[in-house]
């Protein structure tokens, strides 16, 4: 899939398959936690999945680990490799690579600090987040289509 994004940055998204191997610089969570979505509210953008960097020296699988955590307090049960995007900066250049994982949580707990974040948000459908309460990532095309993949897949209901 190409399209672009609410920038007009040009952006490429491929699912995965049991042979592709995650390796971008950020990753981006889709996790279900007894069958809703867990989100953060991001301290400035709204509501919107968990993700981030990743580190020196940290695979994208222990970076989603450590960023959902960090984010929701939210404890991985298992996950999968679902997709991969690029976005290109609008000079053409590849900008970064995010790799996308379906997440089922296996607990939440409660933390003192979330960082940038404000701490879970768990709903049972995006549709019932307040489109002023959302982040820009939260209404985009190539992210919304990675969470219908979680549900095409009939992954963690």
């Amino acid at each position: 899939m190409i399209t672009n994004d609410q920038f007009n940055n040009k952006i490429e998204m491929h699912f995965t398959d049991s042979d592709d191997q995650a390796n971008g610089e950020h990753v981006l969570a889709i996790p279900l936690y007894q069958g809703k979505y867990v989100l953060t509210n991001h301290k400035k953008r709204g509501i919107e999945f968990p993700g981030g960097k990743i580190e020196k020296n940290e695979t994208s699988e222990c970076a989603i680990k450590r960023e959902l955590f960090e984010e929701t307090g939210a404890v991985i049960q298992d996950m999968q490799y679902i997709a991969q995007y690029t976005v290109y900066h609008p000079s053409g250049k590849r900008w970064f690579t995010k790799d996308v994982f379906a997440i089922n949580v296996k607990a939440i707990e409660g933390k003192q600090d979330y960082l940038e974040t404000k701490g879970p948000v768990v709903v049972h459908s995006l549709d019932t987040i307040d489109e002023k309460e959302k982040s820009y990532l939260l209404t985009d095309e190539v992210i919304l289509k990675c969470a219908e993949r979680v549900n095409q897949l009939g992954l963690y209901q």
